[in-house]
């Protein structure tokens, strides 16, 4: 079972992408159980999305204290309590614009790839709005869900600006492809 935690503040869109990629993960055929926790539950608090996807039906209805993949929208929110649910071989994808070296440093003994979401997503016209450009880099890195199904679940869900959408995601994907394919053999064989 593949458990996923997506985390980000309220309006940045992690409820959302939570939703889209349970969505792409049901769409490739696997079970796929989703929810959320608001906190707060107004813009610009910590909020959170949980995904389990399995080949069997899912049963277990606890919430998720160890994930296998975090994909982070706020970099601020990549501390303490979103760190404590990583454990060495977590991979985290994380909305920043700064280099890998600068989270090797700064957190050592976690694998995370940084990703400009915010770049990717202007160039694309989507302004701030990031869940595209994320999803794609986040499917690349934990290697599923396939990117056509990704990108049809964006074109069938998203209410508008497919075009842009798609070529976001698209972008996120090969930017994450780019960086995998330069990291050295043992940080990428997790």
């Amino acid at each position: 079972m593949l458990q996923i935690m997506i985390q980000g503040r309220g309006g940045q869109g992690a409820q959302t992408a939570g939703n889209l990629l349970a969505m792409a993960f049901f769409a490739a055929g696997r079970q796929v159980q989703a929810f959320s926790s608001y906190g707060g539950a107004r813009r610009g608090t910590p909020v959170s999305s949980f995904i389990r996807i399995a080949d069997r039906p899912i049963r277990v209805r606890c919430d998720i204290e160890q994930a296998d993949a975090i994909l982070c929208f706020d970099a601020s929110l990549l501390e303490g309590r979103l760190l404590a649910t990583a454990r060495a071989d977590t991979l985290i994808v994380v909305n920043s614009s700064r280099s890998p070296d600068y989270y090797a440093r700064t957190l050592p003994g976690y694998h995370v790839i940084p990703v400009d979401g915010i770049s990717i997503s202007r160039r694309h016209g989507l302004g701030r709005i990031v869940n595209s450009s994320l999803l794609g880099a986040f499917a690349r890195a934990i290697e599923a869900p396939p990117l056509e199904v990704l990108t049809r679940t964006l074109i069938a869900e998203a209410p508008a600006m497919h075009a842009e959408n798609v070529a976001a995601c698209e972008e996120g994907y090969r930017y994450v492809d780019a960086q995998l394919q330069s990291m050295p053999l043992e940080r990428t064989a997790s």
